[in-house]
């Protein structure tokens, strides 16, 4: 399978109203919970989320030490805020959120007044090309691919803006539907939509396969 077919064969399937349901069940249990700070719910949820979460924060920063920060105090403010969760939405779009506005809140105490402005100035030396997860576990997306693909996709990544690979990020490796992008993200769906076209448009070169070796021509 092509990289770029991987990247649309990895879209999350639609649920059933069956799984709809017990979504709903889980979130209302999970809201429940937290407002009684149950501390083994707790548990399970950062047993169940911590490697996705510590991936999305290494993704938005390419700083492991920051995120390993960061990863802390979202779990801090799971803990203290929990109560604020409604059961709404899935938990993990609320932990994203927690996440990203995290992620905001420290660049603007360094002057930098948005996540789109992460990286901007900043010269190819300033940006690294590729990072470890914090698991080693493939996420669905990366199960589409081979071990070589994977690492070029994760330095393909890499080489975007922020805001295209926050939104591929969330999309191929945590499986996340649009109108969840655009909760977590506080954008609209339209914007969400652009940004992801966007991103897979510019990773499309970096990923083309059966390129053949300098000076063969293809038949």
């Amino acid at each position: 399978m092509s990289l770029t077919k991987a990247i649309y064969a990895a879209s999350p399937a639609k649920a059933t109203q069956a799984d709809q349901q017990l979504q709903r069940e889980e979130n209302l249990a999970i809201a429940a919970g937290l407002k009684r700070q149950d501390p083994e719910l707790l548990d399970q949820l950062i047993d169940r989320y911590q490697h996705r979460l510590m991936r999305y924060l290494l993704y938005l920063t390419n700083d492991r030490s920051l995120a390993e920060d960061l990863f802390q105090e979202a779990w801090m403010r799971v803990l203290v805020r929990g109560s604020q969760y409604n059961g709404k939405a899935r938990f993990d779009t609320w932990l994203f959120t927690i996440a990203r506005n995290l992620v905001i809140d420290f660049r603007r105490k360094r002057t930098t007044s948005s996540l789109d402005e992460l990286f901007e100035g900043a010269g190819d030396d300033d940006r690294p090309m590729s990072i470890e997860l914090a698991d080693d576990s493939p996420t669905p997306f990366e199960q589409c691919l081979s071990g070589e693909d994977r690492q070029r996709v994760s330095e393909a990544l890499h080489t975007l803006d922020p805001i295209h690979r926050e939104v591929i990020t969330l999309r191929f490796h945590e499986e996340m539907s649009l109108e969840e992008i655009a909760s977590v993200t506080r954008a609209n769906l339209s914007t969400v939509k652009s940004r992801l076209y966007r991103g897979i448009a510019a990773l499309r070169p970096m990923l083309q396969e059966n390129k053949m070796p300098d000076g063969v021509a293809a038949a």
